[in-house]
């Protein structure tokens, strides 16, 4: 590992400052810029291209550079070039809403990680240019999609590449595409590149955005260029994938890195192989007409290019697995490549389609799982692959998430020192759970988020409220219709989260399915709850988006049955931001999808990192976060993987049966919350949380078990500490 170039007594913000021939980067010193683009380009091609269709990595939950000044109070420059970097750190948005969900999130932390622990990885995805979607929700007509309007040229740590042979134009790449009739249209995509820089700031990964939006470029692609996941047509889904996987290599090119192993964070990027397999098939036959190839040579051709990808899996859910009819695909592939496909990506169940799950099933040398009970779902639903199939259990990166609060508390006991280097170090919180000082300040932490937390919501409930004045929209929450300034949500009341996008399966509504049995639990004891939900659902995902109308129809019927004790708040507009004050504010996680259809589940990590206890069908990771209730509780069916029943389909969803659980769990979790005031059941838990998952459920663990797929070379003192990460838990075990 390189030493860092600068410490606080002689820091100077010239320090931060590095080039090269793609143009000039703020935030690390120019010898770790070198040190990393050195790795990445090196011949040898030890290093990894980690490609994901989405990155979740806001500037307003993690920003290691802007922190770091902001401790310094080095918030201005006379240089001008600095002071336009610290302008962009202070002013620039704060969002980069690439980004749909868990996955996205899972790949933004699991990149952190590889900066903090200094692997040589490249990541490739999109950018862009609307977003996602901003959601809007109305009390009457549910969840509304607006577009996203975002300025990537205005964002801190996110530059637009240079074209070495012409520095006053942005790098372009050139990438051919087909009609139905092989007629050749070649697209361009511009260069962005994202430094998520390691909270030291001695290393940074490169994320290379790909940015199709040109003006010249032809009308599909830039359709298919917009928005994250665009589904309005199956011709623009499966073009936004080909845009991904068939960029990868000429970016790589166009930069002169050298990785030798690819990883597929999950299947979207797959085009990709296909790519590597024309590579191979052109030597091999010294011409490129494919569909003159054997299947021999095109499966020795795959067998080879299978060394070089690392496939992760990240849902059991059918919708989840990228289909698309081979009539549709014939208008955007040429004939070769399909020829390819008809041998590769086969779909037994559905013969007129490819299934690009099985291509990436098949093409690489190592698959995985997310979690251990999803690596038996995967087994059951991949039989012929089973015996490559292992498990890797997903975590979160600790520095993200774990809030400012417990951050200080930790900072202040000797027993937890270098936690924010080694999550690890967390395990010696069992050495404080019966001391009594740790405990009461845990306790005023945890307070001080959760009054972060309803101080956002009421505001928001009041700016709701004050909004519908001057707007069309109905406020989202009934409660907004109550809240004066003598009449607001407590800190104090036992307050469950939910958040996390509005599937069918995850049953965001399980536990509302008996509001007479639920109030009266309420009601008998006098135990308020709050309840604080909030997701988006696909655009085109109406179920998911019936959900969120359902959970809005509740609110009023809640706060009545219940004579004002529960009060059920949607926050709009889900993103990382509110993510991080609900997992450290709420005193309970909730989550209740079918079993075994959540593959690993994030979210409820990041809750425990902070202590909170999880509320949990024993589904995905909690399957092995539960330990044994030291944790927190779990409710609901817990079948076996061999019978469990896949489907989405409402009549499969065992509302009753795991709602009736859910309520004869939830008694239990409330005494012990109002039993006492210094809260001495969820303390043990917190506690327990701290010491038992954050150990595990950490992305610097995951990636040291990744680094046994990825087969680098490392120095050997960084090999030890990777392997002493390796150490904290086995996912196969």
């Amino acid at each position: 590992m390189q030493p860092n170039t600068f410490t606080d007594n002689n820091f100077d913000l010239s320090d931060l400052i590095a080039t090269n021939q793609f143009g000039s980067f703020f935030g690390v010193s120019q010898s770790a810029f070198d040190n990393v683009w050195k790795n990445l380009t090196d011949p040898a091609g030890n290093s990894v291209v980690y490609i994901s269709m989405e990155i979740g990595a806001d500037p307003d939950v993690f920003h290691p550079i802007k922190q770091k000044l902001m401790d310094l109070e080095k918030t201005d420059s006379k240089n001008k070039h600095i002071k336009s970097h610290i302008k962009k750190l202070f002013h620039g948005p704060e969002k980069i809403p690439c980004y749909g969900g868990g996955l996205g999130v899972l790949a933004g932390d699991t990149l952190k990680s590889y900066a903090d622990c200094h692997i040589p990885v490249v990541a490739v995805s999109l950018l862009y240019r609307q977003g996602y979607f901003s959601q809007i929700v109305d009390s009457k007509l549910g969840q509304i999609s607006q577009t996203v309007a975002w300025r990537p040229e205005e964002t801190p740590s996110l530059y637009l590449l240079k074209d070495p042979n012409n520095p006053d134009q942005p790098l372009q790449i050139q990438i051919p595409f087909f009609n139905e009739y092989d007629h050749e249209t070649i697209a361009s995509a511009q260069v962005w590149m994202k430094m998520e820089v390691n909270h030291s700031l001695d290393f940074f990964i490169p994320e290379l955005l790909l940015d199709f939006s040109l003006a010249d470029n032809p009308t599909p692609i830039i359709d298919a260029a917009g928005k994250l996941y665009n589904s309005e047509s199956s011709v623009i889904k499966a073009t936004q994938r080909r845009m991904l996987g068939t960029g990868i290599l000429p970016v790589l090119e166009a930069l002169g890195i050298t990785s030798q192993t690819l990883h597929l964070n999950e299947q979207h990027g797959v085009v990709v192989a296909l790519q590597l397999i024309a590579e191979e098939l052109l030597h091999e036959l010294n011409h490129s007409d494919f569909t003159l190839a054997s299947n021999e040579q095109i499966e020795k051709a795959a067998e080879t290019v299978a060394k070089k990808l690392v496939f992760t899996i990240h849902t059991p859910v059918k919708a989840g697995h990228d289909r698309f009819n081979k009539s549709v695909y014939a208008g955007i592939s040429h004939k070769s490549c399909r020829h390819i496909l008809e041998l590769l990506a086969n779909d037994n169940e559905s013969p007129h389609s490819y299934n690009f799950t099985t291509l990436a099933m098949r093409v690489n040398r190592t698959a995985n799982s997310v979690s251990r009970l999803h690596r038996d779902v995967t087994h059951k639903q991949f039989p012929e692959f089973a015996d490559k199939i292992t498990a890797i259990t997903n975590g979160v990166h600790h520095l993200t998430w774990i809030s400012d609060a417990r951050a200080e508390l930790f900072d202040s006991f000797q027993e937890l020192k270098n936690w924010r280097h080694d999550p690890g170090v967390l395990k010696n919180a069992a050495a404080l759970k019966d001391n009594s000082r740790f405990r009461t300040y845990l306790l005023r932490a945890w307070e001080v988020d959760s009054a972060i937390l309803i101080d956002y919501v009421n505001g928001m409930l009041l700016e709701h409220r004050n909004e519908m004045a001057s707007t069309w929209i109905d406020p989202p929450n009934h409660y907004s219709n109550l809240i004066d300034n003598s009449n607001r949500l407590s800190p104090n009341v036992f307050t469950v989260g939910f958040a996390r996008r509005f599937s069918t399966y995850k049953r965001a509504d399980l536990i509302f399915d008996n509001t007479d049995t639920l109030c009266k639990i309420a009601t008998n004891n006098n135990w308020p709850i709050n309840f604080l939900f909030s997701g988006k659902a696909h655009p085109a995902d109406e179920p998911g988006k019936s959900v969120i109308k359902l959970i809005l129809d509740y609110q009023k019927e809640l706060h009545d049955k219940s004579n004002g004790l529960i009060n059920l708040i949607f926050i709009p507009n889900y993103d990382m931001y509110i993510a991080k004050m609900m997992v450290a504010g709420v005193h309970v996680w909730l989550n209740n999808p079918k079993r075994p259809l959540e593959a690993s589940g994030t979210s409820g990590m990041k809750a425990a990192l902070n202590g909170v206890p999880n509320l949990s069908i024993m589904d995905g990771w909690w399957v092995e976060g539960y330990h044994e209730g030291l944790t927190g509780w779990k409710f609901g069916h817990e079948g076996p993987v061999d019978e469990a029943d896949l489907s989405e389909s409402p009549d499969t969803l065992l509302y009753a049966e795991d709602s009736a659980s859910f309520y004869q769990t939830l008694p239990a979790v409330l005494e012990e919350f109002y039993e006492s005031k210094s809260k001495t059941a969820f303390l043990d838990k917190a506690i327990m949380n701290l010491c038992l998952n954050v150990p595990i459920f950490n992305t610097h663990r995951m990636a040291a078990e990744y680094l046994h797929k990825y087969d680098l070379k490392l120095p050997q003192a960084q090999q030890e500490r990777m392997d002493d990460f390796a150490k904290l838990y086995n996912s196969n075990a």
